[in-house]
């Protein structure tokens, strides 16, 4: 059991290492990529089937015990985020055969891709506040090298914002780390979360809101969200859809996990902080959405709107809000990387264009037509696809709150999920519906349209996961209660991590 706790980090630095030593093949690096990602989901299948039948699992790196030495540990949130990790590796790895350039194959796209992962898996798994810290940066590198990858121009112009905002996370993250230590003296959150407690409401409430800062700028909440739109467009969509299925997501995941573990019952302001910018960042993402035509920057800005659902599930803080949150990162991973990765194929030459520009891909393209109305409109909410599930989730949750702030988040979101349907139709009646345009109103084609049926096995798969995941949403609803249930009741995590003894 132990060896499988590590393996979510160590099965992406032995990918990254190898492929580094086959570093001018790049046939080699492709064929390791595609393994790595495939152990690397059979890993998150063994552990999460681990985790539902034996509990909460625990492992201490170095033989130090809790709260002394590095702490990883697994609960169903996290073996499902280890899992979604795996899936999304692998689809994102058969894209990129055709769809990432030689050039940034030999400049080491394979093994960037496997360390941003080996990353996210570390802020998964780790039990430790300065551990993540460290998985955060991790991460950091990774992603702002794959965005400059290729060096144009549009892409150099957003990993800057990109760089500068996420650098200022990882200051208030540093800073927060700081003073926790200086007040409890100790790292491993478990261990924090009995010891805050005995500090005063003033200081508790000072690193609560450093930490949601800190968070809420890596998963792009409002006000902290601009970073997302303007570099999400610009590198290769297989590096987009790999950014938009785990980055935001590792962001909303520090949130749950620090706001249901270490700053739990401080009080409803904190939470009713959280439901005011849940409300804002869902209106102010699709809003930004509904104002663009281009298709990437879209569905760019309905990333940051749909980080105000998962967001309002954390501010509800209920044990059904917890449940609707964590479904609506799963949903929302599969489905926005889904999209991104069929925007990639409604052009010839896979850049975002003008929705003007665009047209006749119905009658062209049958197979993509379907991938992207089922994506879309489960992606808006409609049932009984899986975005449905997760927003009713979210929904009933609110309405059983029954508070004038939950009844506010909650009309927000169904007047966003109207919205988001509008935006969603624009793209189908623009790019999918109309008759292609003329050739002199056509985008310009840099490269022959080329047959790219690999692209369509990633878009395939994940439009049929999706689509299952809609049809039969029981399994899945099920193991995510369980998990909000750990979330709702942290003593088995404590209990779990520090061993017999510790207060239950």
């Amino acid at each position: 059991m132990r060896v499988l706790l590590v393996l979510p980090v160590l099965v992406p630095m032995a990918t990254a290492a190898l492929s580094l030593l086959a570093y001018r093949r790049e046939r080699t690096q492709r064929a390791l990529g595609l393994v790595g990602s495939i152990v690397q989901l059979v890993v998150g299948v063994f552990l999460l089937r681990a985790v539902h039948r034996f509990g909460i699992q625990s492992t201490q790196l170095g033989a130090w015990p809790a709260p002394y030495g590095i702490t990883f540990v697994v609960d169903l949130f996290s073996a499902l985020m280890v899992l979604l990790s795996g899936t999304i590796a692998f689809v994102t790895s058969i894209y990129s055969f055709g769809n990432i350039d030689r050039d940034r194959q030999a400049h080491g796209f394979y093994p960037l891709m496997h360390v941003l992962l080996m990353g996210t898996n570390g802020v998964f798994i780790t039990g430790d506040i300065f551990n993540m810290y460290v998985w955060f940066e991790v991460t950091l590198i990774a992603s702002f090298v794959l965005l400059v990858l290729g060096n144009e121009r549009p892409q150099m112009q957003g990993a800057i914002k990109y760089v500068a905002m996420n650098l200022i996370s990882s200051a208030f993250f540093l800073t927060g780390i700081g003073i926790l230590y200086g007040s409890v003296h100790a790292l491993n959150m478990a261990d924090i979360s009995l010891k805050l407690p005995s500090l005063d409401a003033p200081i508790r409430m000072t690193l609560a809101m450093i930490f949601l800062v800190a968070f809420g700028i890596k998963a792009a909440v409002f006000p902290l969200f601009f970073w997302l739109p303007d570099s999400y467009h610009t590198p290769p969509v297989t590096v987009t859809a790999l950014f938009a299925g785990l980055l935001t997501k590792v962001g909303v995941y520090a949130l749950i996990r620090v706001f249901t573990l270490i700053f739990r019952g401080d009080g409803t302001s904190t939470y009713a902080l959280i439901l005011g910018i849940a409300a804002f960042t869902m209106m102010v993402g699709v809003l930004g959405a509904v104002s663009h035509r281009e298709v990437r920057r879209i569905l760019a800005f309905h990333s940051v709107s749909q980080v105000g659902y998962m967001v309002m599930g954390l501010g509800l803080f209920t044990m059904s809000s917890l449940a609707g949150a964590i479904f609506f990162v799963l949903h929302h991973a599969i489905i926005k990387s889904n999209l991104f990765l069929i925007s990639g194929l409604m052009t010839p030459h896979g850049k975002d264009v003008r929705l003007d520009l665009q047209g006749g891909l119905l009658a062209r393209k049958p197979a993509l037509a379907v991938c992207f109305i089922l994506t879309a409109l489960s992606l808006a909410g409609l049932p009984p696809l899986s975005g449905f599930w997760a927003k009713l989730g979210l929904v009933r949750a609110g309405l059983e709150v029954g508070s004038t702030g939950a009844a506010i988040v909650v009309a927000t979101s169904l007047a966003v999920g109207l919205i988001t349907l509008i935006s969603m139709t624009k793209i189908w009646n623009e790019a999918f519906w109309k008759p292609a345009p003329t050739a002199e109103n056509t985008a310009p084609n840099a490269n022959p349209e080329r047959p790219r049926a690999l692209l369509y096995v990633p878009v395939v798969l994940m439009t049929a996961l999706g689509f299952a995941i809609g049809m039969v949403p029981e399994p899945l609803l099920s193991v995510v209660q369980r998990a909000a249930a750990q979330l709702a009741d942290p003593t088995e995590y404590v209990h779990t991590v520090l061993g017999e003894g510790t207060p239950r």
